[in-house]
């Protein structure tokens, strides 16, 4: 199954020559997963009753076909083949509903008829990927062969663009629909298609006008040459044991050389010296959208969901298909009543008619759609394409297939918390005090560290740290790195327990083992946790950098929290964190000397990530934290008062004693002052400010409401000398552009009023900025009326009456 291999053909007798054993032997060649050559494989299968059906696809998978006759078997789904010594490398077929492959497999289970595979096998197929230089990952969706795909309908080796030419169409897609799609398969001979457009495929490779799987005008592959003469002498053999006749369903690019004569010897000679490796095959599920082009899959189609539904409409499939939509649009709250659906469809039909197309086609159904039931919009219609055209249809696959150890206890942890892998993205709150949210929070992190991306952590709506949400899709190439995960163990717990031990040893720095010990405390592996434990003690007592330490000390703080929550025993932890904030506390004042510009902004950030960690730190409950907290307060000051350290990380070592009360409001203006006067240059006292209010400190309205702090700031802004000001103006607009509109705007309003105007609240009142000196009872008394009705009170008899007078 191939990029390439999208039209049909047909043929009788053999492929290696009329005097070979055997009955006759028809030739179906196909689009892969188009509905109408799924119909016509049907019709000729039900003409011919051959006694073998040969399908192209791996022969390793001979042993999964019954599988496809499984009550629990529903596509789409795929074949996937991965190398033993390497999951990682692997390839897909997949199969849809309306894949001619998967009705030519049915069609041989359903009638007791033999059904086998003659493609190349997987083990040369991706020991040849593994020969390549340009080797890509097949877990991107595409076959074995296939070059990429682009969202083009005429994509490049395309035959049916040629064959569209040909014919007077500019669009491949439309011909196809209307020569194939929309064709019965009561409409004459049941062979007649195949047998026109091999026809068609001859004349291309004998002519040139198409182009093979390398990509090269008139010339074929030489994976394909090989590929043929593989399904040709897979042909003969069957040929002899089967004497009712063979049936081969293949892409119709191939079928000319099934046909052309070769023999044996010659096609023997080409499969010599084919390089190998040890696969192993299984059913996966897969999805209509990894079928779309956009999902990557070379021999993809554009509209899995359109195709799925003309396969499965037994008669009027314009009129159902608008049904369907106009009941997707309802579910978005869309007014689309019966009469929308039936003038859409008349809509649909007379642009058929215009169009000169024999029935309404995707085309004219979608533009009935805009016009009737969107009213020109192309927003709902964008909905219509993504969940209707595309889908998210996810199949399922019987749980006897074949799978590794570790996907086994997946399944199986999957059923017992009731977490269904589905294709459509979805939001998952968690409460860890409840077992079973606990179990899934357990599970998803696992699977991270794994590899596995089922799940994604987001930011929770909730501040409680008993809170997770997880933003969870499943895509079909996480079988493979499920497959590939089982390197590791046979069961999730252990599995991730070795990966993490290993990813310990293998980390590059300090911030990447603190990292991964907080993954091992949400995944809850504690046999994990001590070796862990042990590298980062070893790490950290080796490490002079402190701006590692610093990078180290947030996650590693930030993880002893998780134990009030998981019942984890943090007690390791928070020794190690306390040594490493020790030695943060020493080195911080000596590593903040002699920064240039780029440094002194990133120690910054170092700053402000061992204040938070201090402060969780002193929370979490540790021994010594009140010293800890009292020495980090120390170095603060240090910071603050040294000349050699840099503008901005004196300014934000200021601001955060300020917000914590270590720093009355008055001594911080001073400082403020200081910086800001005459003689200290106009590039460091921006560097100041901007550690002092930047960085999304809410430094802002910190300024709006302490006039002590914004009068110095605009003094000393007005009196920067023009040849220095726009040396410092990118600085402040960075600092000053990352307040909220609202505040910039009150913050400009507050200066154009004036110093007199800006002081007169604090002159004339109690000495505090913003406050008056006693308290304006009319405007308090106007808020008791809402105040009352916000706390379920009836309404007060006095309207004197004061809020504390009920309570």
């Amino acid at each position: 199954m191939t990029g390439t291999d999208r039209t049909g053909s047909v043929g009788s007798g053999g492929p290696g020559g009329a005097g070979e054993p055997g009955g006759r032997t028809i030739l179906l060649g196909v689009r892969h997963h188009g509905p109408g050559s799924a119909r016509a494989v049907r019709a000729a299968l039900e003409a011919v009753r051959p006694g073998i059906v040969l399908v192209e696809g791996p022969p390793e998978a001979d042993a999964l076909i019954p599988l496809a006759a499984d009550e629990d078997m529903r596509p789409p789904v795929a074949l996937l083949a991965h190398a033993v010594d390497e999951p990682g490398r692997s390839a897909f077929w997949p199969l849809a509903e309306f894949s001619p492959e998967w009705v030519a497999v049915r069609w041989a289970l359903e009638h007791d008829v033999p059904a086998r595979f003659i493609d190349l096998p997987a083990t040369h197929t991706l020991a040849w990927r593994a020969a390549d230089d340009h080797d890509e990952d097949h877990a991107d969706g595409r076959e074995p062969g296939d070059r990429p795909g682009t969202a083009a309908p005429d994509v490049r080796g395309d035959p049916l663009v040629a064959l569209a030419a040909a014919a007077g169409h500019d669009d491949p897609e439309r011909w196809w629909e209307d020569v194939i799609e929309h064709r019965s398969p009561g409409e004459g001979d049941a062979l007649a298609p195949f047998t026109a457009v091999e026809e068609a495929m001859t004349a291309l490779r004998e002519t040139g006008e198409g182009e093979g799987e390398g990509g090269e005008r008139g010339v074929v592959d030489a994976r394909d040459l090989v590929r043929e003469a593989h399904m040709r002498l897979q042909v003969r053999a069957a040929r002899r044991e089967f004497a009712q006749g063979v049936a081969v369903v293949c892409g119709a690019w191939h079928v000319p050389a099934l046909r052309r004569p070769a023999t044996v010897a010659a096609d023997r000679a080409l499969m010599k010296g084919l390089p190998r490796t040890k696969v192993e095959m299984t059913w996966v599920p897969w999805t209509h959208r990894r079928l779309s082009r956009a999902g990557g899959y070379g021999a993809g189609i554009e509209s899995p969901g359109w195709y799925a539904h003309l396969f499965g409409a037994a008669d009027r499939p314009v009129e159902r298909w608008l049904t369907k939509v106009a009941g997707l649009l309802r579910d978005e709250d869309r007014i689309v009543s019966p009469a929308h659906v039936i003038e859409a469809a008349r809509l649909a039909g007379t642009l058929a008619v215009l169009r000169g197309r024999p029935l309404p086609g995707l085309g004219e159904t979608t533009d009935a759609v805009r016009a009737v039931m969107c009213d020109g919009s192309d927003v709902p219609l964008a909905l219509v394409h993504d969940r209707l055209v595309v889908g998210d249809v996810l199949g399922e696959v019987p749980p006897g297939a074949p799978a590794v150890p570790l996907q086994r206890d997946l399944t199986r942890i999957q059923r017992r918390l009731r977490l269904k892998p589905e294709p459509a993205q979805r939001e998952l709150e968690l409460d860890l005090r409840k077992e079973t949210d606990a179990g899934r929070s357990r599970l998803l992190h696992r699977l991270r560290l794994l590899g596995v991306g089922w799940g994604e952590p987001v930011a929770s709506r909730s501040t409680g740290t008993f809170r997770e949400t997880w933003r969870l899709r499943w895509e079909p190439e996480l079988s493979v790195r499920v497959a590939e995960a089982g390197v590791w163990g046979t069961t999730v717990l252990s599995a991730a327990t070795a990966r993490a031990e290993t990813d310990a040893v293998t980390a590059r720095d300090l911030a990447g083992i603190t990292a991964l010990a907080e993954r091992c405390l949400l995944a809850e592996l504690p046999d994990a946790l001590a070796p862990v434990m042990r590298i980062l003690a070893d790490r950290a007592a080796l490490d002079t950098d402190v701006g590692h330490l610093a990078q180290a000390l947030p996650a590693l703080v930030r993880s002893l929290r998780y134990g009030d929550v998981r019942g984890t025993d943090t007690g390791a932890l928070a020794e190690v964190a306390a040594g490493l904030a020790e030695r943060v506390f020493v080195g911080l004042p000596a590593a903040c000397a002699a920064l240039d510009a780029e440094a002194a902004e990133e120690m910054r950030d170092h700053v402000d990530a061992v204040h938070t960690a201090v402060g969780l730190l002193g929370d979490a409950r540790t021994p010594g934290r009140g010293d800890l907290g009292s020495r980090w307060r120390a170095v603060l000051r240090t910071l603050s008062a040294r000349d050699t350290v840099p503008g901005t990380v004196r300014g934000r070592a200021v601001r955060l004693l300020l917000d914590d009360d270590e720093l009355a409001p008055q001594e911080a203006a001073r400082l403020m002052g200081l910086v800001l006067s005459p003689g200290t240059p106009p590039a460091d006292a921006a560097a100041w400010i901007e550690g002092f209010v930047g960085g999304g400190s809410g430094g802002g309205l910190l300024l709006l409401h302490d006039d002590r702090l914004l009068g110095p700031v605009d003094a000393w802004l007005t009196g920067v000398p023009a040849d220095a000001f726009t040396d410092v103006l990118p600085l402040l607009r960075r600092t000053f552009s990352a307040f909220e509109p609202g505040v910039r705007r009150s913050l400009g309003e507050l200066v154009g009023r004036g110093p007199e105007a800006r002081g007169s609240v604090t002159r004339a009142g109690s000495g505090i900025p913003g406050f008056a000196t006693g308290l304006d009872t009319e405007r308090a008394d106007a808020v008791l009326p809402v105040v009352r009705l916000l706390l379920g009170r009836d309404p007060a008899p006095d309207d004197n009456d004061l809020v504390g007078a009920d309570t």
